[in-house]
């Protein structure tokens, strides 16, 4: 199958957005409610959801089963709890890996009280893994010192030409996921794939063919890459490359 060069931009505010009492959600993908995940990836990308979850709020224990998550922090601590007794506080430049496999049971929350003004700023994704039925695992590790360099940073992954330079691992070989850190008039060039997704975590950039994109915009990729991108603001971007499709 030839899969056609797109590059398709997602404005931020063009979102889904999902709210309650202490959680304002805007997903990328449809994530909540009875949908079948698979139908809306792009690439293996099945749910990107952007959180802002209040003091002291979060989500309380949930099982996940065969999928792999991966959960970034923007602003503010997660207390992660989970069945196979890992716990502990994840914070900007942490990266974490959570690999469901037969089925874990885990909560997320605010690490700040109730009586705080500390939000909670967290951007979770989720793509299959290649061999369903493993047995549940989890990785993280602090990599803040790499996000200085102005560079393109592989933060996980399971591609054989990312083994020894990723920070952490994922369990599917057709996937890994970059961040960067960019100063005012620094540029990187997007990983050129068969799928990819570019999203804007903070601050301005200008994307070559494109113009500017602000926070909370993407750029879904296919059969292309090599763009450069430039900070206009000091920027964060989580870039995912991914050589599959999860979609049936």
């Amino acid at each position: 199958m030839t899969v056609t060069e797109q590059l398709q931009v997602v404005r931020g505010t063009d979102r889904r957005r999902w709210r309650n009492e202490w959680l304002d959600s805007r997903q990328s993908f449809p994530a909540t409610g009875n949908f079948v995940l698979e139908d809306y990836a792009h690439g293996l990308l099945l749910v990107h959801n952007e959180d802002i979850v209040d003091p002291g709020e979060g989500f309380d224990t949930h099982q996940h089963r065969d999928t792999e998550i991966l959960t970034w922090v923007l602003e503010g601590t997660v207390v992660h709890q989970d069945s196979t007794g890992n716990a502990g506080l994840i914070h900007p430049g942490l990266a974490q890996r959570m690999s469901a496999g037969t089925g874990i049971l885990h909560s997320e929350r605010n690490g700040a009280g109730y009586r705080e003004k500390q939000r909670l700023h967290v951007v979770q994704m989720w793509i299959p893994p290649d061999i369903t039925g493993l047995a549940p695992s989890y990785q993280e590790l602090d990599i803040e010192g790499e996000l200085a360099r102005n560079t393109l940073v592989p933060v996980a992954s399971g591609m054989p030409r990312h083994r020894g330079e990723a920070a952490i691992g994922i369990g599917n070989r057709d996937a890994a996921f970059h961040v960067a850190r960019l100063d005012p008039g620094q540029a990187i060039t997007v990983p050129d794939a068969p799928y990819g997704h570019v999203f804007l975590a903070r601050g301005t950039v200008d994307y070559e063919g494109l113009g500017t994109l602000e926070q909370g915009d993407a750029v879904r990729l296919t059969a292309t890459g090599g763009h450069r991108m430039i900070a206009v603001t000091a920027a964060e971007l989580l870039i995912w490359e991914m050589t599959a499709t999860a979609r049936r």
